[in-house]
């Protein structure tokens, strides 16, 4: 479930909750005092983004690494 931040805008205090996208409306039309905002993107798992890559995109970085001295993609393909 995501987590929502809310401003009380009587007070300024800032507070997060765990719920459900539909029960977010629900809750701010039960807490007029209380306002939606935005506090920073999403952490993802492990904090990164992995791209799965398919063996032809891995291919090409290697043909790269092939022609160009000095590269490091063929290190980096590794970990794609």
């Amino acid at each position: 479930m995501p987590t929502y931040s809310f401003r009380n805008k009587n007070t300024g205090e800032i507070h997060d909750e765990v719920m459900r996208i539909a029960a977010r409306e629900q809750y701010l039309l039960d807490n007029p005092h209380l306002e939606s905002i935005i506090t920073s993107a999403p952490a993802f798992a492990g904090d990164h983004i992995t791209i799965k890559t398919d063996s032809g995109f891995k291919e090409v970085l290697q043909k790269i690494h092939e022609r160009t001295p000095g590269s490091q993609l063929n290190k980096s393909s590794s970990q794609i």
